[in-house]
């Protein structure tokens, strides 16, 4: 019983175990956006949930989704908890200290995640009270 509570669990846990790693690097992006010769950094979700999903063996395996994406995991070990590499952000506008940060687009990814995590804790709880419902009326 407590396995099928699990895999009924698993995607919506498994989200927001990314989301809250993905907001962190958000987070240090923001945090470093003065900061010279710092490179943007962040995960492609989709790819990252997909293999957490299949078992996360693959991790370095993942695709990246644009070619200003470059996987950082192989080549410098900077990987999530769960092995997921972390990539280079693309460079919108380049500055002079060689910092890729634009402050537009972090924060605009910052609230996305934010948004996103959420909804996830609200599926989440959907989930456990469409639980409790089954076992109340049994």
């Amino acid at each position: 019983m407590i396995g099928n509570l699990d895999n009924y669990l698993r995607f919506n846990e498994t989200a927001l175990s990314l989301r809250s790693q993905r907001q962190e690097l958000l987070a240090s992006n923001i945090a470093n956006a003065d900061t010279p010769n710092y490179k943007a950094r962040d995960i492609d979700f989709a790819s990252a949930l997909q293999n957490a999903m299949a078992g996360g063996k693959n991790a370095g395996a993942m695709n990246t989704t644009s070619n200003n994406h470059m996987p950082r995991g192989a080549a410098t070990g900077d990987t999530l908890a769960n092995g997921t590499p972390v990539l280079y952000r693309g460079v919108v506008q380049g500055s002079v200290d060689g910092n890729t940060v634009d402050m537009d687009v972090e924060r605009n990814q910052f609230a996305d995640n934010a948004l996103r995590y959420e909804a996830g804790v609200m599926m989440i709880n959907s989930q456990l009270k469409g639980l409790m419902t089954a076992l109340q009326s049994q």
